[in-house]
């Protein structure tokens, strides 16, 4: 009886923590986004300017959504430094919960865009609970096509579907 308790009281503690991270509350830590270039046109031509700037139009675009959701994203200015120096906030041993404590966040937000090749891509987003290590929000999508288009329109269809319910 009392196991049963106890996960009742879980399953409680966690569908609240879900549906306060569903209605858009709370402070979260947005670490950005990193570009992984996983194909052989990176080895050789380097960064290109247009994937740059997709990345920046797409952390601007998960930044639009999060603030008109109600969320209050937080300021990095202080983690500035360490966030430079991190390679990659999504997979760094904990690194981005660290920052994201640092901020006093409840919430902290990464996400990935690797290029497999020049028609394929792969993005994801998480979102995660500061306190408790649990993941609350997640997706990956594969998209087809290197354009600001189909950049933008994997990412919202990431956020409606899995962050945002429309």
């Amino acid at each position: 009886m009392k196991r049963l308790l106890s996960a009742a009281c879980l399953m409680l503690l966690a569908s609240s923590l879900s549906a306060a991270a569903a209605e858009g509350t709370g402070k979260v830590a947005f670490l950005g986004l990193v570009f992984l270039d996983t194909s052989t046109e990176g080895d050789y031509n380097g960064i290109r300017e247009d994937e740059a700037q997709r990345l920046e139009l797409l952390e601007e675009e998960v930044r639009k959504r999060f603030l008109a959701e109600g969320y209050d994203l937080l300021d990095l200015g202080p983690i500035a430094e360490e966030l430079e120096n991190t390679v990659n906030p999504a997979d760094c041993y904990g690194c981005d919960f660290r920052m994201a404590e640092k901020l006093g966040a409840e919430y902290v937000l990464v996400g990935v865009v690797q290029k497999v090749s020049n028609l394929i891509l792969s993005m994801n987003l998480v979102m995660k609970d500061v306190e408790t290590k649990d993941v609350t929000h997640a997706r990956s999508v594969d998209i087809r096509s290197n354009t600001d288009d189909s950049w933008l329109r994997g990412m919202r269809y990431i956020m409606k579907t899995a962050f945002f319910k429309e």
